[in-house]
């Protein structure tokens, strides 16, 4: 902050940090032009340190961006060699039912004789993919007569998955709600 002090009409003192007098017997225009010229610099002073406050928060920021990248980047880095991840989903909507069932290989070996069971019993509920390459993703579609319960997923390399079916959220307004 600033304050100014008049001392006997001798001079004009403005105080920040460093006190600096006008004295008064200038002519009006020289005391304009100080008293605008230590305005100035004050104000400087405090855009600098602005402008300091927003570098830092500016390389804050960034770092903060960078390192969070850097922690998705590492966690997305296949940490098996075997691995496989399935997402068995159904939507029950009004006039019809839909369901599907994503395989990817999320290790970071090929996976051999892929078995997917949909559940249900018989020869139509079993799904045979021969191989499925590192971060490779397969879509699909079980038969009509699978219970939806539960999917089980089963590799020649001993991994071994089974997932419930989920539903998606229903948000009114949205088709299917």
């Amino acid at each position: 902050m600033m304050f100014f002090e008049m001392t006997h009409l001798e001079s004009i003192t403005i105080m920040h940090g460093n006190s600096m007098s006008i004295p008064m017997n200038l002519s009006l225009s020289e005391q304009s032009l100080q008293f605008y010229t230590i305005i100035f610099k004050y104000l400087l002073n405090e855009m600098s340190s602005m402008r300091r406050m927003l570098m830092y928060c500016v390389f804050g920021g960034a770092s903060g961006a960078v390192a969070l990248i850097l922690v998705f980047f590492l966690l997305s880095i296949p940490t098996k060699d075997f691995a496989i991840d399935i997402d068995p989903l159904k939507d029950n909507q009004n006039l019809f039912s839909t369901s599907r069932v994503t395989v990817a290989n999320i290790g970071r070996m090929t996976l051999t004789n892929v078995v997917v069971d949909y559940g249900g019993g018989g020869k139509n509920a079993i799904e045979k993919i021969s191989s499925l390459s590192p971060g490779e993703k397969i879509l699909l579609s079980p038969p009509a007569n699978s219970t939806l319960k539960s999917v089980t997923v089963t590799t020649d390399q001993g991994v071994k998955v089974t997932k419930d079916y989920r539903t998606p959220l229903k948000i009114p307004g949205m088709m299917g709600s």
